[in-house]
């Protein structure tokens, strides 16, 4: 398993697959940094040379935004929306969908499991609601 940017990519994958591993580079960004080192995207990346393995770090270090610079940037802008209350800042606070999506039914995975409002009809678990308060 090479490691480039202190991510371990897997070997037995292509280089244009396993360089995906890397936060912030996607499919079109690994094609563009194979074919700017040199290397063959079919490749796989136990077969890289110790050379390739620098040229490729070295190209990730001087052109793009990746791994933890990057996910730091993410937050502070998250950080920034929040704290001049813009309304996508409102939105992340409360843990609910920032990009417009509905939320009346579905966003499950922004606003976690289902909780129930309401009364509670049945006289059983209406006194096993109140012994566990």
């Amino acid at each position: 398993m090479p490691r480039i940017l202190g991510v371990d990519i897997p070997g037995n994958k292509r280089t244009d697959v396993s360089l995906r591993y890397i936060y912030g580079i996607g499919p079109a960004r690994a094609a563009e940094i194979c074919h700017r080192a040199r290397v063959t995207p079919a490749t796989r990346a136990s077969e890289l040379t110790e050379n390739d393995i620098g040229t490729i770090t070295r190209i990730l270090q001087e052109q793009y935004t990746v791994e933890g610079d990057l996910r730091r940037k993410v937050a502070q802008d998250i950080r920034r929306l929040i704290a001049i209350g813009s309304y996508r800042g409102q939105r992340h606070r409360r843990g609910l969908p920032v990009r417009g999506q509905r939320t009346k039914t579905n966003a499950r995975t922004r606003k976690g499991a289902k909780k129930t409002v309401g009364a509670i009809r049945d006289r059983t678990a209406r006194k096993l609601s109140q012994t566990d308060s």
